[in-house]
């Protein structure tokens, strides 16, 4: 049977599951469809293609409909939820911030960032601002789940690690931490915090009212 490319990148993506990114090959990907490895290169002519056609697949699993925020929604809370479902699209999988922070030619990327610069300026931000607000909020949604997909580190590598001395020589990093987690919040709860703070200050800024 023939193949088309929505059935190798459907592949691919379970490939990516299975496995991780350093996982996935073509010479995998080509033993699971059960074909020959240049029959792919039809379809996709590299692995920095493979992998593009990846981001977009998990994007349009989180991001089947993209819309602009009805009229009266503030497009700080929408662009803090916009995040929140970035951040899912891509822990959903394996090393899902490292795919979108390789796939610079991301269609389905670049179509979250029209809709999401659309609405900011349709709401009276500059396109200058909108872009930078837009830009970093991404950046920071990427960096954070790449963050959390490195892991904490293991008793290995924390082999020698003086927790005491750690504690005694940055007694305001460990109350933060412990002042902040100790009320019951959680990661989740942690990145919310932490985009609201950019985008309110991104709109203090730029010069909009909070």
């Amino acid at each position: 049977m023939a193949l088309d490319k929505q059935q190798i990148v459907a592949e691919a993506v379970a490939l990516l599951d299975a496995e991780g990114l350093d996982g996935v090959t073509l010479r995998k990907l080509a033993g699971r469809l059960g074909v020959q490895q240049p029959t792919l290169y039809w379809h996709l002519p590299n692995k920095a293609a493979l992998v593009t056609e990846i981001a977009d697949a998990i994007l349009d699993q989180h991001f089947p409909d993209l819309a602009p925020p009805p009229p009266g929604t503030d497009w700080r809370e929408w662009l803090a939820e916009l995040a929140l479902r970035l951040r899912g699209a891509l822990l959903a999988h394996p090393d899902g911030a490292r795919i979108i922070s390789i796939s610079q030619l991301s269609v389905r990327m670049a179509a979250i960032s029209e809709v999401a610069l659309g609405a900011l300026v349709a709401q009276g931000v500059a396109l200058r601002h909108a872009r930078l607000i837009v830009l970093t909020v991404e950046h920071f949604t990427v960096g954070h789940v790449l963050e959390e997909q490195t892991g904490r580190p293991g008793a290995e590598d924390a082999h020698g690690f003086d927790i005491e001395a750690f504690t005694r020589d940055h007694p305001m990093v460990v109350s933060g931490i412990s002042e902040y987690f100790g009320g019951g919040r959680t990661p989740d709860d942690l990145f919310r915090d932490c985009v609201d703070v950019i985008i309110r200050g991104a709109g203090a800024t730029a010069g909009l009212a909070s």
